[in-house]
């Protein structure tokens, strides 16, 4: 019974299949007479022997490997199956599909630069993709040692320089540290260019790389920010006068804050400024002229030329006794 049982016919297919899996290696089993292979939607199929590339299967389907496969394996065309005896040979199912991985640095890259001493720690995040795009290289230095390969692997590869291509590209291509978003594209493929050299000899390639932001300090963030904010402003006068209107129409001015109270102080001052200029204008002349020059004219003068009371036709100031005529 065991005897018939090896004698079954097989199918060679990725019976592990992740979307996180780069590749994933049938391997150490022979295949029997009336074997098939599965090839699903996203997976290329390559046989090898010995580190050698057999065949590249792309279509999806299912195929009869003696009549449809062996017939277009390179060195394996003339194999025939025994009645006791199959073919050994590895297929591997790799995930065609673009990868998409966050990155970001595990801790606070300090950039030289000029305005301080000690460098500018910044942290930075974004995502980068990547494909499978030669085999060869694939089998020679992975697939040759390892199963399976997921991107979480070539995640914690990638990260693992991150950091210096990050400090070399900055330092290159930051024009102004304080704004390297500015920068980002010429940073990024920079970065990118050193990564694909990096993986390129695994039969990888990245595709993309993308930095969405760069992170600094709380306290230099505060500096940023009051920067640009002051850069806004074009005339500080006129932000001056806007402030202190705010502050009196809030009712922040009163009460324990020195700046705001003052402003609401000068802001009193200005207003009864205007205030006296108006009632001046507006005041007769004769009661100007009698106020400021006196009786002229011997007739009695409305209000007192001494303390300025009213007095209504009186010879003398009925506040301080001033004679009037």
């Amino acid at each position: 019974m065991s005897f018939f049982r090896g004698q079954l016919a097989n199918v060679v297919e990725w019976e592990e299949f992740r979307d996180d899996m780069i590749f994933w290696k049938w391997s150490n089993r022979e295949i029997k007479k009336g074997s098939k292979l599965i090839i699903r939607p996203g997976q290329d199929a390559v046989f090898f022997d010995q580190g050698k590339i057999e065949g590249v299967f792309k279509d999806e389907g299912e195929y009869e490997i003696e009549s449809e496969i062996i017939p277009f394996l390179s060195t394996l065309k003339g194999f025939k199956f025994g009645f006791n005896s199959g073919m050994r040979v590895e297929v591997l199912f790799v995930n065609t599909k673009e990868f998409t991985v966050k990155w970001g640095t595990k801790n606070a890259i300090n950039i030289p630069t000029p305005q301080l001493p000690g460098g500018m720690p910044i942290r930075a995040n974004g995502t980068f993709q990547f494909k499978v795009t030669d085999y060869l290289k694939l089998i020679d230095n992975v697939a040759g040692v390892k199963n399976s390969y997921l991107v979480e692997d070539v995640r914690l590869r990638i990260t693992a320089i991150l950091d210096q291509l990050l400090m070399k590209w900055i330092t290159k291509e930051g024009k102004d540290m304080f704004n390297l978003q500015a920068n980002s594209f010429e940073i990024s493929n920079g970065i990118k260019e050193d990564l694909d050299m990096q993986v390129n000899s695994d039969g990888f390639e990245i595709t993309r790389f993308n930095i969405m932001s760069f992170n600094y300090p709380n306290e230099i963030q505060d500096m940023i920010t009051k920067s640009a904010s002051h850069g806004m402003i074009g005339d500080m006068n006129r932000y001056k006068d806007v402030s202190m209107t705010d502050a009196i129409a809030s009712g922040k001015s009163e009460g324990g804050n020195t700046a705001t109270d003052m402003a609401g102080m000068m802001m009193g001052m200005n207003m009864a400024q205007e205030m006296m200029k108006g009632r001046n204008q507006n005041q007769p002349s004769n009661e100007l002229g009698q106020n400021q020059g006196g009786n002229q004219s011997g007739a009695i003068p409305n209000f007192c030329p001494n303390c300025g009371n009213k007095t209504a036709g009186m010879n003398f100031c009925g506040n301080c006794g001033h004679k009037l005529a």
